[in-house]
C-alpha cells in the first residue's frame, strides 16, 4: 500500500514539476513518460491492494442479506468472478506486454511494455488475494461488513 501511495505521489510531483519547468522556459521532455509510468503502476498495484483489503467494487447487497449456505454460495460466486477477471488480466496482460516491445515511448525510446507489465502483475495480485479470500471464507465463513448508520438528528 505504501508503494502505491509513493507511486501516485511521484506522479503528482512529476506533473507539478512539468508545469513548473514549462513555465520557467525549461521544459522537462520526459515528464509525461515518468508520469504515465508512475500513474499506471500506482493504479494497477492499487487494484491489488483494494482486493486484499476487500475495498474494491463488488456487489455485496445480496450476499449480506443472506445467511448460511446461500450466503456461502453467493460470496463464492462473487469471488470466482473476480478470480476470473484476475486470471484474464494475467493471460491477456502478458500477451499485451509481449506486443509492447514493438512500440516505444518518446523521446526516450523505452519499450511501452514497461507500462503494459503492470497489467499481468496486477492480475496476479488480484487472483492471489481473491484465492486468499475464498480459502479464508470457506474455512471461517465470510465476515459480515458492519453497517454504518447515521446518528439521529
Amino acid at each position: 500500500m505504501v508503494l502505491c501511495a509513493l507511486l501516485l505521489l511521484g506522479f503528482t510531483v512529476c506533473e507539478v514539476a512539468d508545469v513548473l519547468f514549462r513555465n520557467l522556459g525549461r521544459p522537462w521532455l520526459n515528464a509525461n513518460e515518468f508520469a504515465s509510468g508512475l500513474f499506471t503502476w500506482g493504479v494497477f498495484l492499487g487494484m491489488g491492494v483494494a482486493v486484499r483489503r476487500d475495498q474494491h467494487f463488488r456487489l455485496t447487497a445480496v450476499g449480506e442479506a443472506l445467511s448460511g449456505r446461500k450466503r456461502l454460495l453467493v460470496e463464492t460466486f462473487n469471488r470466482l468472478v473476480i478470480l476470473g477477471v484476475g486470471l484474464c488480466m494475467v493471460w491477456f496482460g502478458y500477451k499485451n506486454y509481449l506486443n509492447g516491445f514493438g512500440s516505444f515511448l518518446m523521446p526516450s525510446v523505452t519499450p511501452i511494455a514497461v507500462l503494459y507489465a503492470a497489467i499481468p502483475v496486477a492480475g496476479f495480485l488480484v487472483a492471489l488475494f481473491t484465492l486468499e479470500e475464498l480459502i479464508n471464507g470457506w474455512r471461517h465463513g465470510f465476515p459480515a461488513r458492519p453497517r454504518v448508520t447515521a446518528p439521529p438528528t
